[in-house]
């Protein structure tokens, strides 16, 4: 299957992750593979006009990975995945969305 993004995990992305168990771990990578090749809002969607989180249940515990897209380069589409949470209560805390944009802002400033 062809995939419609890559993923790029940041350091603190990478840092959650590798603080969960190997079994979450796996499952998390094995959705983000999914939702590079389909478009399934189980796996990532849409929180604000800039912010996305892939999404994970994995033994009744929701697991996010905060991302944003970019475009700036023409040639592949990228997803950059800022950090992750447990997600302990139904709606997505502001402040990690706020977290997200800070991230995304620092990361293009630099980029650009």
């Amino acid at each position: 299957m062809s995939k419609n993004f890559e993923v790029i995990l940041l350091e603190e992305a990478l840092d959650f992750i590798d603080s969960l168990d190997l079994k979450t771990r796996r499952k998390i990578y094995y959705n983000i593979d999914k939702a590079k090749q389909r478009n399934d809002p189980k796996l990532f969607k849409k929180l604000t006009d800039e912010i996305w989180e892939f999404r994970t249940k994995y033994n009744g515990i929701q697991y996010r990975l905060f991302a944003f897209w970019d475009k700036t380069d023409k040639t592949k589409t990228l997803v950059i995945s800022t950090h992750g949470i447990v997600k302990k209560v139904d709606k997505v805390p502001k402040s990690e969305i706020e977290k997200a944009m800070k991230i995304r802002a620092n990361y293009l400033e630099i980029k650009l």
